[in-house]
């Protein structure tokens, strides 16, 4: 039976305090590169784009950065943008759930490859069961889980919703 963690109302409180934090540590930039891990980090993403271009003149620039969760390594992590358009940009790479970390760090990693104005790290749920060294500078929520519940992120409907079974 999954816990509602998190109802429609509350994500869209969380997606609009994030855009505000976003909007508040890049309000002197022309543009921003909102970065969402596809999947349910590029529906989160979209989310916060959509806020961030009501309160901001900056030109939102939404990237897929897309990868193989289970082993990154085997494919690498590929970008729906060039190198160049996000080069010496404030980037903020967005996922919905921080699990074990090992997506965030390789996409990071991946950014890191290019000289940049500034990293961050935005997700919806914060899970605490970090096996590499990265932490989400936005979070809507955090939950101290055990490793064998499970956080569903539902951003696809008219009725978002964020469950733990």
């Amino acid at each position: 039976m999954a816990n509602k963690i998190l109802s429609h109302d509350q994500i869209q409180h969380k997606v609009r305090r994030i855009a505000y934090q976003i909007y508040e540590a890049n309000v002197t930039e022309k543009e921003i590169v909102i970065a969402g891990i596809a999947g349910g980090g590029l529906d989160f993403a979209k989310k916060i784009q959509k806020v961030l271009e009501t309160i901001t003149k900056a030109n939102i620039v939404l990237c897929t950065v897309s990868m193989n969760k289970t082993n990154p390594l085997e494919s690498g992590v590929n970008t729906s943008i060039a190198e160049e358009d996000f080069k010496n940009k404030s980037v903020v790479l967005v996922d919905d759930v921080l699990n074990s970390g090992t997506t965030l760090i390789y996409g990071v990693q991946h950014f890191l490859k290019t000289p940049l104005k500034q990293l961050k790290t935005a997700v919806l749920v914060n899970r605490n069961h970090k096996k590499y060294p990265v932490k989400a500078d936005y979070k809507g929520i955090s939950l101290s889980t055990s490793l064998q519940e499970h956080v569903k992120v539902d951003l696809q409907s008219k009725n978002d919703a964020v469950y733990l079974d």
